[in-house]
């Protein structure tokens, strides 16, 4: 029987029917209008009623992907960044509103599964997948299994402190890789070089408007030899790559799979995240190993959250 998959994004909700083959039937997408449990938990319910209207065929349960740290057995989202959210029972909610099982995970542990049974991952059984968007965020999949831990927190790769003490994360936190690397972050220091008028080339790709810049203008500055966008640019991705690298050392996966809004529109970033696993992984962990491109694109996570339902 087909389950429902959903993607809670800080902006919109997104909701899918998926057969067990990991196909998309039918899928739908609403505006978050306001960011209060209450008020999110009515737009998955709308999204939700969308998509299985367009699909015109039952579900058995219902699986969320949702940016936050997430207490696996309760569904409760302790923290949750991009809603402002702490100690959120967004599993109960749902299931009281659908009327269906619901379980809620990390979106990077629902991309990963998506991967895993229908994308990248098809074939193999021990997978890190790292993915680079408005946050960083990382899964794992070991003997076939998705690894959550104890609390449901494993894999976090966005938040092992990188300079402690240093810069404030989404999370509430100092130091995170993710307020170094994360593509909001990358963009808030980009913003900060403007502000202060040391990077002459941010000032002639954005024509002094710090509201284009994205993380791709950090990129085309830096790589133009403007030494203030270097630094920040250089350091995001030595941080990046090296957290990787240790992951695969720590790890031993067999497939590495990068995905994300800004690997995919950074590309010497991402290059520079598969020089550093080459350079940094110790040797053994990264022979046989092989560095994927995400396949499922925006939906890897809608697929993987219904699948994980299923």
């Amino acid at each position: 029987m087909p389950t429902l998959g959903i993607d809670l994004g800080g902006t919109f909700a997104r909701a899918a029917v998926v057969d067990a083959a990991g196909n998309v039937l039918a899928s739908a997408k609403v505006a978050l209008s306001e960011r209060s449990p209450a008020g999110v938990v009515e737009t998955i319910v709308q999204a939700a009623a969308a998509a299985k209207k367009f699909a015109g065929v039952e579900v058995v349960g219902c699986g969320v992907g949702a940016a936050a740290q997430i207490h696996k057995d309760s569904g409760v989202l302790s923290v949750a960044p991009n809603l402002g959210w702490r100690n959120v029972p967004l599993g109960a909610m749902l299931k009281a509103r659908l009327g269906q099982p619901v379980r809620v995970v990390n979106d990077l542990a629902a991309a990963a599964w998506g991967e895993f049974q229908a994308g990248a991952g098809r074939g193999a059984s021990d997978l890190l997948v790292v993915f680079v968007g408005s946050g960083v965020g990382s899964a794992i999949i070991a003997n076939a299994r998705l690894l959550d831990g104890a609390g449901g927190v494993a894999g976090e790769l966005g938040h092992i402190k990188v300079v402690p003490g240093g810069r404030r994360c989404g999370c509430g936190e100092l130091g995170c890789l993710e307020a170094y690397a994360g593509g909001h972050n990358l963009i808030a220091q980009t913003r900060e070089l403007l502000a202060a008028g040391s990077s002459p080339k941010l000032v002639e790709l954005t024509g002094g408007d710090a509201a284009v810049i994205t993380p791709a203008t950090l990129e085309q500055a830096a790589e133009a030899g403007d030494a203030a966008a270097h630094e920040v640019y250089a350091r995001a991705a030595q941080f990046l790559a090296v957290a990787v690298a240790n992951q695969v050392t720590v790890l031993n996966p067999a497939r590495l799979i990068l995905g994300g809004g800004v690997l995919t529109h950074c590309p010497s970033l991402r290059h520079r995240v598969m020089e550093g696993v080459q350079a940094w992984a110790s040797q053994t962990s990264r022979e046989g190993l092989l560095i994927a491109e995400a396949e499922l694109g925006d939906d890897s996570g809608l697929i993987g959250a219904a699948l994980l339902a299923a």
